[in-house]
């Protein structure tokens, strides 16, 4: 063999020896340094076209969104979770509303005549052509919480069934002033809606009716017109949702307080007297006239979930998430009807695969398995990331933790990490041990009020007693500091979110997510070869 062919041989076979045994220590540093805010650009910008229809479940944009991630997923090396595919089928009802315009409440004699979106916003799941109300008469029930955990009961010494429930949003702890009443200003799952349309069906209640406050919900009235859409998609239910209140609606403060006028007092008085623990429900002089029609089909969406198997502890896994839907093409506003979704979710998508490729670019392999899960129909209820959990891939009990990621805000490096939920789970201290190497401050969320843990799909995981982490930076703007921050994520969250505004623009500055992939990759891969599980700590808030 000639002399130069030997030389080559030799230096590729010590340059194979030397990449096998680069340490774990290295690899990392690599996998860590190849996250790519250029590639999550990319990934956005197509994500969030209009080609992508705004990615509503049941719709051409599903097609497209979920071969997209299913095409990625190839393409880094994840394998097929889901009985060789990347798709597991989620059974979803759509039901598209065709409510009255107008609403009548007769108060004290006199009808008051309310006007769709701009007083009110109505849905119902009933899967009924014509559903109506007559006449019923509307109940003030304070907070709509029956809570013995917080020894609460806004429903006791009356008799809801085949009433109106009106409720205050969020819980007595927001409006109090107390932090020891419920979580003080931390919202608690008994602020949701979700938990007020649920508790007034439990309690017997026709229809059921929340008090909009965009400080006390997290969001201006313009998220309630836009996401009460004509058209929604929820999980198939075997009763056709007959256990649900016929109306779950909205209504502004300025209808609430014309309401409870017809019973001598007003939405302030009112709400003093609900934050009293022997507070009665109220009976207004008014009742509630009400009609609207559906119809409905079943369709089949899609969560797409991708791994990584894992080695001496395969059967156990860590999983990623973040949702891939949004609202699809919705009213017009300004000219534009799609609903994009570059931020809300297409940046935390982008997020989840650079942290795949991290993951697929260490020669080592993880010891537990590494789920990349990407549900449906978050936007109506965390659908798809109910549905996993009673059919899961790995067994809830081989299910170490989840890392969800949602809202990554594009606006530059952070000098903080912000943890919604804080104190749920021991995963708190491995954030602060990764954020401490990247020079940043762990903090927790600062409008707890908002009571984004119950909103996004962590909280799926979490009522299972997983633990489950949602952060990201979000209050200090390395460069800018913290009031800057604050002035963006506001205007952010009034201009743009559920709005067709949130799309993908070139000013996007994706670095402070890159630094989030790279945390949470950290976290992720000592969850993955640590032989002790994350855990969460008693007495949480749902």
């Amino acid at each position: 063999m000639p002399t130069n062919r030997i030389i080559t041989l030799l230096c590729i076979l010590s340059f194979g020896l030397l990449s096998s045994c680069e340490s774990e220590e290295t690899q990392l540093l690599n996998a860590e340094n190849n996250i790519s805010d250029q590639q999550m650009i990319w990934d956005v910008e197509i994500l969030a076209s209009d080609d992508f229809q705004g990615r509503k479940p049941g719709t051409e944009g599903e097609k497209k969104t979920i071969n997209f991630l299913a095409d990625s997923y190839k393409q880094i090396g994840l394998l097929p979770a889901v009985n060789g595919s990347y798709f597991q089928e989620v059974p979803l009802v759509e039901i598209k509303g065709m409510p009255d315009s107008s609403m009548t409440i007769n108060c004290n004699g006199r009808d008051i005549v309310l006007e769709r979106n701009k007083d009110f916003a109505a849905q119902s799941r009933h899967l009924e052509k014509q559903i109506s109300i007559k006449d019923k008469e509307i109940v003030f029930c304070g907070y709509g919480i029956v809570a013995p955990k917080y020894n609460w009961n806004d429903y006791k010494n009356v008799d809801i069934k085949g009433k109106v429930a009106l409720v205050l949003v969020n819980d007595p702890g927001f409006d109090s002033n107390d932090p020891k009443l419920f979580q003080g200003k931390s919202m608690t799952y008994y602020g949701r809606w979700t938990y007020k349309y649920e508790e007034a069906a439990r309690q017997g209640a026709e229809a059921c009716i929340i008090i909009h406050n965009s400080a006390a919900a997290g969001y201006p009235w313009s998220v309630v017109e836009n996401s009460n859409s004509e058209t929604e998609v929820y999980l198939k239910a075997k009763d056709g949702y007959k256990s649900r209140c016929k109306v779950e609606a909205w209504v502004q403060e300025a209808v609430a307080d014309s309401l409870l006028r017809c019973a001598n007092t007003s939405l302030e008085e009112a709400k003093a007297m609900a934050l009293a623990k022997d507070f009665s429900p109220i009976d207004l002089d008014a009742k509630m006239t009400y009609a609207l029609q559906n119809q409905w089909k079943d369709i089949t969406s899609h969560n797409v979930i991708g791994y990584i198997p894992g080695t001496s502890q395969k059967d156990e896994c860590l999983i990623y998430s973040a949702h891939w839907d949004h609202l699809g093409i919705g009213d017009t506003i300004k000219g534009d009807s799609i609903y994009n979704g570059a931020v809300d979710n297409g940046t935390s998508i982008a997020c989840m695969l650079e942290i795949a490729r991290a993951f697929k670019s260490m020669k080592k392999k993880p010891k537990r398995s590494i789920l990349f899960f990407a549900p449906t129909a978050e936007e109506s209820g965390l659908n798809g990331s109910a549905y996993y959990v009673e059919h899961p891939v790995f067994p809830l009990d081989k299910t170490v933790a989840n890392i969800n990621m949602e809202l990554m805000l594009p606006f530059g490096p952070m000098k903080d990490v912000m943890i919604t939920g804080y104190g749920q789970s021991n995963m708190d201290e491995l954030v602060k041990e990764f954020a401490k190497k990247q020079d940043r401050e762990v903090l927790p969320d600062n409008h707890p009020e908002r009571g984004m843990y119950f909103r996004s799909d962590q909280y799926s995981f979490a009522k299972k007693g997983i633990p489950a982490l949602f952060a990201k930076g979000n209050i200090i703007s390395r460069k800018h500091g913290k009031e800057w921050m604050q002035q963006k994520e506001t205007k952010w969250i009034q201009e743009n979110y559920h709005k067709p505004s949130d799309e993908f623009e070139l000013s996007m500055d994706f670095r402070g997510i890159r630094q989030d992939a790279q945390l949470f990759f950290l976290i992720g891969w000592k969850i993955a070869n640590e032989k002790e599980r994350p855990i969460v700590y008693p007495n949480n808030p749902w």
